[in-house]
Parts: structure tokens; C-alpha cells; sequence
């Protein structure tokens, strides 16, 4: 979708955890379908890092008592391996993700973000001057407690309003009719 004549244009910045579903795409377009203004939606995705995963596995095997063999240490080109990888998927999450927002009516464009996903948010709504910032996440109750999730430290960062949207659940199982945090 493109814009012609003096329209002028909301612009989102979309910040998600994993890739969006058909039902997240089509809930977050419902929430601007009364905007008379049009509506491009800017998704960013966190791409993981190669090291912090490998890290995190060898941390794991730790904890289970098991030492680290000569055969489960990585050298540098099994570490690009894993990253270009990472990064392929990420791109094809993002496509898919992009592709599902269009789906439900959207008008979207993505990037991949390598930086602290916060800061890559607070860039991209200065860059597009954005009117407002979505956050899809799974639940993270102790971050989410301790306010140091994305939304909370979002909300600090940047000066626009900060949705956050749990993914994967539709708006009333967010409300407490589902498995969302409703406790809190």
C-alpha cells in the first residue's frame, strides 16, 4: 500500500519477540482500523546472537554436571555457521511476519536488529518520527515485576505511548480470560 497526495501518515514501530501469527497481525491492525490518518506499521525483530546462544547451551550442560568435551567447543567458523543461520531465519521470520500484517490489511515494512532491541526501538520511532510503539512478547513475569521487560524500559527510553501485547493470545485471554498474566 502507498500513499499519494497530502495524506498524511501514522507511523508504528512494532517491536516483537518471536514472529508475529495471523491473530497477532490482525489485532494489532484492529487497533488502528478507526484512524482516519494512514497507518504504516515499521516491524522490528531481534535477531539472536550465535555466541550468547552457544554460551547459553554450554551453560546448560554445565548445570547438568556435564564438562564441556574437546568436541563441543566452537571455533570461530562454527560461531559465523550459527549466526548466518540465525540471521537466515530471522529474515525469513521477518518476511512472514511482514507478509501477515499486509494480510490483515497493513501497510508494513521490517528490519532485523542486531543492537539492544530498546535502543533499536528508540532509534526507529526518532527515524520515522512515530506516533506510537507496540510490543509483542511472550510473558516475562519476573522481568515484567521487576520493570526491567522491554515495555517498562521502553516507556523510560522513548517519548511516545508504549503498547505491550502478549503474543499468541487474543485480546480477552490478555484480560484474564486466558493464560496472559492477569495477576499483576
Amino acid at each position: 500500500m502507498t500513499t499519494s497526495g497530502p495524506e498524511s501518515t501514522y507511523d508504528v514501530v512494532l517491536l516483537v519477540e518471536q514472529p508475529l501469527s495471523a491473530q497477532d497481525a490482525g489485532q494489532v491492525r484492529g487497533l488502528h482500523e478507526e484512524l482516519e490518518e494512514h497507518v504504516r506499521y515499521h516491524l522490528l525483530l531481534p535477531v539472536e546472537d550465535a555466541a550468547a546462544r552457544v554460551e547459553s547451551a554450554m551453560g546448560s550442560l554445565a548445570a547438568s554436571e556435564v564438562l564441556a568435551s574437546p568436541a563441543l567447543v566452537m571455533n570461530e567458523e562454527d560461531l559465523e555457521d550459527i549466526q548466518h543461520e540465525l540471521l537466515d531465519n530471522a529474515r525469513r521470520d521477518l518476511s512472514a511476519s511482514i507478509q501477515r500484517l499486509v494480510d490483515a490489511g497493513a501497510d508494513a515494512v521490517g528490519d532485523i536488529v542486531s543492537i539492544d532491541p530498546i535502543d533499536a526501538l528508540a532509534a526507529k520511532v526518532q527515524a520515522v518520527d512515530g506516533r506510537e510503539a507496540i510490543i509483542l512478547t511472550r510473558p516475562h513475569v519476573v522481568a515484567e515485576f521487576f520493570h526491567m521487560d522491554w515495555s517498562s524500559r521502553a516507556r523510560r527510553k522513548i517519548g511516545v505511548p508504549v503498547l505491550h501485547l502478549l503474543e499468541h493470545e487474543s485480546f480477552d485471554e490478555q484480560a484474564g480470560g486466558g493464560e496472559g498474566v492477569s495477576g499483576l
